[in-house]
């Protein structure tokens, strides 16, 4: 782990979970980093957390599950209604009927090239406007 506060983002596109981040917060954020440099697949994530690809909603489930949070993968649409409305102290989703991406201890994993890094599942440090999704987090995070 790095700092308490937020994850920090190093060079080479991984994510370091805060010194004083819960147990579940670091286990999402390895999540991510299992599956940072994998390519966007429509679809993909959604008949099994382990796949050659994620889109969106399969990223943001797969890194859930790495939490505990989550038991099987879910589309953007019913994210909208996962968990408790607004946003969390630690993980936040952010979804709309089309897409889905999150924040974890500050930083944004998203499968868009909005930010750099290219498309697929990375973190990113960039921040990205949350006009028209839901935030949604799961209670106690």
């Amino acid at each position: 782990t790095g700092p308490a506060g937020k994850a920090q983002l190093t060079p080479n596109g991984k994510a370091i979970a805060p010194a004083n981040a819960p147990q579940a917060v670091i286990n999402a954020i390895a999540a991510g980093n299992a599956i940072r440099k994998k390519p966007y697949i429509y679809g993909g994530g959604h008949q099994s957390f382990d796949a050659k690809g994620y889109d969106c909603s399969g990223a943001v489930s797969y890194v859930l599950n790495g939490a505990g949070l989550l038991s099987s993968p879910m589309p953007s649409g019913p994210m909208m209604k996962w968990g408790e409305p607004g946003k969390g102290k630690w993980i936040t989703v952010f979804a709309n009927s089309g897409h889905a991406y999150m924040k974890v201890a500050g930083l944004r994993f998203d499968t868009s090239a909005m930010g750099s890094g290219g498309n697929g599942p990375r973190w990113r440090a960039t921040k990205r406007k949350a006009t028209g999704y839901r935030a949604r987090h799961a209670e106690g995070f």
